[in-house]
């Protein structure tokens, strides 16, 4: 048995599961870990799980060497104000080079042997003598990570149609394949503006219960499809899942919503086989 929590790694790294070596971790605390044989630091982001071995994920796994004491708090916020000065000289020197990249975020990693820079762009774009500068300048391993949109929001952070903090820059340590097919199935409006979020591409928590509608739609009508009830036939127009219910247009116009199942009187004369 493993004791894992998951932390997030730096200000703008990914949510990884780490292994601890002691268990006074709690959530919220900043711990220092070692990644690719070298010093980082994270934050822990959940409270403290128990997996089996056969289900972990060996070569994904960080371990977590200490809590953050007082002078690796002092050594981080060290790091955070020389990073917000690496940033600005960076894309100055982007600017000056004319290069099609916007930057979005700079970090040392703990031990100050990195000097990470992620930036967004439209195409591939040669960086090598900016790498070249800014090595120079810094003594560092620079790395230039280029990342999407779904990456950028994750990094700067913001509120969802929901009021809450984004789930990507919160809790979700992957994305997820998104597709405008489980909007459908939820029964959501498909107007870009109400199923995007603030990266522009389609909100993640549309997958969250996708599941659970492909579920409870499985024995229920579709849109279009012939239903008989006590008060005649009539086309289904509207389907409610989560109430297990289906709105019918009856032949005269008049439209009813009536329960769905085992049960209930209302029989599937024919289905709608052009969905």
């Amino acid at each position: 048995m493993l004791q894992v929590v998951q932390v997030k790694l730096r200000e703008s790294g990914r949510i990884a599961y780490c292994q601890l070596s002691h268990s006074d971790v709690k959530s919220g605390d900043y711990v220092i870990v070692e990644v690719d044989k070298k010093l980082d630091y994270g934050q822990v982001l959940s409270e403290l799980e128990t997996v089996l071995e056969a289900d972990a994920d060996r070569e994904r796994l960080r371990k977590i060497v200490r809590v953050a004491s007082d002078s690796d708090m002092k050594k981080i916020e060290e790091n955070r104000k020389d990073a917000r000065e690496v940033f600005n000289v960076c894309a100055q020197k982007i600017s000056e080079k004319k290069l099609s990249m916007k930057l979005i975020d700079a970090e040392y990693s703990f031990d100050r042997s990195r000097l990470i820079f992620y930036f967004t762009s439209e195409g591939r774009i040669d960086f090598r003598d900016l790498v070249k500068e800014l090595a120079d300048r810094f003594k560092a391993r620079i790395e230039l990570r280029q990342i999407g949109v779904r990456d950028e929001a994750r990094m700067l952070g913001g509120l969802g149609c929901c009021g809450r903090g984004l789930c990507c820059a919160s809790f979700l340590q992957d994305f997820e394949p998104v597709t405008i097919k489980m909007a459908k199935e939820q029964n959501l409006p498909l107007n870009p503006n109400k199923i995007s979020g603030v990266c522009g591409r389609l909100m993640c928590c549309l997958s969250y219960e996708y599941e659970t509608y492909r579920e409870l739609l499985k024995d229920l009508p579709k849109e279009g499809d012939l239903i008989s009830t006590k008060e005649g036939k009539g086309k289904v127009v509207g389907i409610n899942a989560i109430k297990r219910s289906v709105t019918i247009e009856l032949e005269e116009g008049r439209r009813i919503e009536i329960p769905y199942g085992p049960g209930h009187s209302c029989v599937r004369v024919s289905p709608n086989n052009g969905r």
